[in-house]
């Protein structure tokens, strides 16, 4: 049988990358020290058991825009993940970057949501406000370092070192050089977990977690186009005003003259990802090219974001987002949807902080003796992985009357 090395000698992962990308061969490791596998790199069985959580498959279930059960074609968390992860891992094979790297910090990056999207971690992160409050990204990490509990020798999932940092910093640096919050405080989890194992928050993360970073913006500015016209709260001449769909319908209508609006408004999303996309290619690669980056920690040290839209390109993506808050999430109808989700997380969190035994075995053991800050979180940590449909069927059976959220 061949050995572990002659089997990276002949693939698995092991292949030739950039200076500046992650290399998985001098990973700094996991938490707890386990023998490495002998035909997967630590990216690629970080990836693999990521997919394999229960948080992973719970995403299915979970909001992203519109309320999962609404219809059985708009984005769920898990859809968006998923279509993150093929974005992210494009922009790191064209940057030369370890792709599963990219690939999972994708796949892990939305696992601390609430059931029903940003509505869910605005009621929970109020309610948790005299307990340090909730954050989707602190939370996401207590999920792949604690609450997965799958495994005979460590709770969570004992990622790699790099996947840890690209979760918590994909976004950037959450602290200066003095510790201190960048934008706010940094949420205890974080704060707690980096002292076990330093994720050097005031340092930048790898391309290839910036590339999982850029590549939600990308996926989520295309697919929540789709989905609003899906919805009839967004329609083609809404968009044909504003500078980059505006600009991709003009084509569209000039080499299709007769396309029917269906097969139009898929016509934007393709050709609008593929605007983006390479946008950020290019900018990147003149971006690297300019700053010659030796190692990861180069890019680490660099002071700035490297995987970018160009200048031109950001504005045109400021000017959509600011088009989708103004006309699909500030919709009327979503925000009526938000505020009757709003009441169910909030009578959720208050019905069980004020009676722990309503929780399932395992999460009630203890808490009526805990103190109100444990008893709070570990509320907040069963709340925060429920469902959608979860969420909904725990308040009809507390309650006598649930909000309809259809």
């Amino acid at each position: 049988m061949a050995s572990p090395a002659h089997l990276h000698g002949i693939g698995f992962g092991y292949r030739p990358r950039a200076v500046y990308a992650c290399d998985p061969a001098l990973s700094r490791g996991r938490f707890c020290e386990e023998p490495e596998s002998p035909t997967r790199t630590p990216f690629q069985r970080d990836r693999d058991r990521i997919i394999h959580s229960t948080a992973f498959r719970r995403l299915k279930h979970k909001t992203q825009v519109f309320i999962a059960h609404e219809g059985d074609h708009y984005r769920t968390r898990l859809t968006h993940s998923i279509e993150v992860a093929q974005i992210a891992r494009g922009l790191a094979r064209a940057l030369c970057c370890d792709e599963d790297l990219a690939e999972a910090v994708a796949l892990v990056h939305d696992f601390g949501h609430t059931p029903f999207g940003h509505t869910g971690e605005e009621a929970l992160n109020d309610k948790m406000a005299p307990w340090g409050g909730f954050d989707h990204n602190a939370q996401s990490l207590r999920v792949v370092t604690r609450l997965e509990r799958r495994y005979a020798e460590f709770d969570g999932l004992n990622l790699a070192w790099e996947t840890l940092e690209g979760l918590v910093k994909h976004n950037g640096p959450l602290t200066d050089r003095q510790g201190n919050g960048l934008n706010g405080p940094v949420p205890q989890a974080i704060r707690d977990y980096s002292e076990l194992q330093d994720l050097e928050l005031s340092r930048f993360a790898s391309v290839e977690a910036q590339c999982a970073a850029i590549a939600d913006d990308i996926a989520y500015n295309a697919h929540d186009i789709d989905d609003g016209l899906r919805a009839g709260l967004l329609t083609l001449d809404m968009l044909r005003g504003v500078d980059l769909p505006g600009r991709i319908l003009r084509a569209v209508g000039e080499r299709y003259p007769d396309l029917d609006p269906v097969r139009t408004g898929h016509e934007l999303m393709r050709r609008q990802i593929t605007a983006m996309v390479e946008d950020v290619i290019d900018t990147a690669r003149e971006t690297l090219d300019a700053l010659q980056p030796r190692s990861v920690e180069d890019v680490r040290d660099a002071g700035r974001t490297l995987v970018t839209f160009s200048p031109a390109m950001a504005v045109e993506e400021k000017a959509l987002k600011s088009f989708l808050y103004a006309n699909l999430y500030r919709h009327p109808d979503v925000l009526e949807v938000r505020s009757r989700a709003d009441r169910v997380v909030r009578d959720l969190f208050d019905a069980y902080f004020a009676n722990p035994r309503e929780m399932p075995e395992g999460w009630r053991e203890g808490l009526d003796r805990a103190e109100e800050r444990v008893k709070a979180r570990d509320v907040a940590d069963f709340l925060a992985g429920m469902t959608d449909t979860y969420a909904l069927k725990e308040h009809e059976r507390l309650f006598d009357r649930t909000p309809d959220l259809r």
